[in-house]
């Protein structure tokens, strides 16, 4: 019992410095050191580990053989596009206001299944951002291992109906941004507080 207090704290330690990330000197200092550092590494890395432990095994990271983390930079805003050469109406122009349908997660999690085509995503997080690019860290699974053939918890991705995942919007940034999510627009228990609050003010209630 003292062995699961010791892990519930410690998750509880990781979330409690990832929200003061912002506050405390010390990890301000860090994360700017990161993100100089990051700055010059290429776009897609591998890591070692996570950088948020706690959320990356709230999405399915395991510390076992199989898994691999990697770090994607993807650069903020919309869809870059060159300007045509040939003359035309400055409303034709077709350069300005092309935001792209998928969000810059799954943009992220695309490029990492590009850049290590044995590997399926899990799924992903974000990590930092800058003026210029966001950090999203996208959980990997090699489908081949041993390991994960063996793991009852993860060998559902070996099934083909899984395959190349993320390129048919099945991991959870995809579904978000095709609106398959099961609840859309205001939750039902804030619907209910609401609903609760109006009839209390009601007179005679």
């Amino acid at each position: 019992m003292q062995g699961v207090n010791l892990v519930v704290a410690g998750r509880y330690m990781e979330k409690l410095v990832w929200r003061r990330r912002k506050e405390d000197p010390d990890l301000v200092k860090l994360w700017k050191d990161r993100l100089i550092r990051w700055r010059r590494e290429p776009a897609i890395v591998r890591v070692e580990r996570p950088t948020r432990i706690d959320r990356a095994r709230t999405l399915g990271y395991r510390a076992k053989q199989g898994f691999v983390v990697v770090r994607v930079r993807v650069r903020k805003g919309g869809r870059r596009k060159g300007r045509p050469r040939s003359g035309r109406k400055p409303a034709g122009l077709g350069i300005l206001k092309l935001t792209p349908s998928k969000s810059i997660r799954w943009i992220a999690e695309e490029r990492a299944a590009r850049k290590f085509p044995n590997l399926e995503v899990l799924n992903s997080y974000y990590v930092a951002e800058d003026g210029k690019y966001y950090w999203y860290e996208v959980i990997m699974v090699d489908p081949h291992h041993p390991v994960i053939k063996a793991d009852p918890r993860i060998n559902w991705i070996l099934n083909p109906a899984n395959k190349r995942r993320v390129f048919r919007g099945l991991t959870s940034a995809g579904k978000k941004s095709r609106g398959l999510r099961a609840s859309r627009g205001i939750p039902d228990i804030v619907k209910r507080f609401k609903r609760k609050r109006r009839l209390a003010k009601r007179p005679g209630a």
